[in-house]
């Protein structure tokens, strides 16, 4: 396993911290959008963009390429950030989201924005597309590498399951699998809905490896990518326990922050709390 360079987690640990204040101005302008489940992803997905993965803004159709799918496609923002602020598009674009026209819709869109790879947001339909993007860079001989980042309120969706086997079926060990387990969903807390848990155990029944981090601890995230590369014959899933609405201390843990904007003083005080 590759050791963590230390300038890398300080560069994802600010980077993280730019994007939760980028979700927060652009969901504020919007006025509709996912706040919690945006924020409490940042810090795995600046991780990806910013230590793991091998991409390039300039060449967004370059086919050698790492792929990412954000399979909770509900949580656009914080992919909208990390491609702005890596440079596929204007940072001042972000405060389109959701607007007339724009290509940043609620939900990522592949033929609207440079640099998203899937159209997502039905909860379950980005792992499957994971798959079969991991499963062809198998045939084809590539060396790229497939991420995948889900909701564990997602992992009650059957489909979920059904790409699970396929990917430990064919070996898949080009696929790495994000679960941001902040422990609730749209209606409540994720085991008073319809419980996932064991989602370790669940995930080993289906014959993958499984790594379990502190989803807002930058070394532990990096460290698991890492060690995700040298596994072999098999998936891996990084199972990170996180916060929803992390980083904004009235929205951390408030499942009413799963599917609402912050007003104008509410922006105020979280960017301020960012800053």
């Amino acid at each position: 396993m590759k050791a963590i360079n230390e300038q890398v987690i300080a560069e994802c640990s600010e980077r993280a911290r730019l994007m939760r204040r980028d979700i927060i101005s652009m969901l504020s302008e919007s006025g509709s959008g996912h706040s919690g489940g945006s924020l409490s992803a940042a810090d795995i997905v600046a991780c990806l963009y910013y230590g793991e993965m091998n991409i390039d803004p300039l060449r967004p159709d370059w086919e050698e390429r790492d792929r990412f799918v954000l399979s909770k496609g509900h949580a656009a923002p914080v992919l909208y950030a990390a491609l702005a602020q890596k440079g596929f598009f204007p940072r001042e674009q972000l405060l389109t989201l959701r607007k007339l026209g724009s290509p940043l819709q609620g939900h990522p869109d592949r033929n609207k924005l440079a640099g998203v790879e899937a159209c997502s947001g039905s909860l379950g339909q980005g792992i499957s597309w994971a798959v079969g993007m991991a499963l062809a860079a198998k045939m084809d001989k590539k060396e790229y590498r497939i991420y995948a980042l889900l909701g564990d309120g997602e992992l009650e969706e059957g489909i979920v399951w059904e790409a699970a086997m396929a990917a430990a079926q064919y070996k898949l060990d080009n696929l790495l699998a994000i679960v941001d387990n902040n422990g609730l969903q749209i209606d409540g807390r994720i085991e008073e809905v319809m419980s996932p848990e064991p989602i370790d155990d669940k995930f080993k029944a289906f014959g993958w490896e499984v790594i379990k981090v502190d989803g807002h601890d930058h070394r532990m995230i990096l460290e698991a990518m890492a060690k995700a590369r040298d596994i072999k014959a098999r998936p891996t899933v990084i199972v990170a326990q996180t916060i929803k609405g992390k980083g904004c201390s009235f929205m951390e843990n408030r499942v009413e922050w799963h599917g609402s904007t912050p007003n104008q003083d509410e922006a105020a005080r979280a960017l301020a709390e960012l800053a």
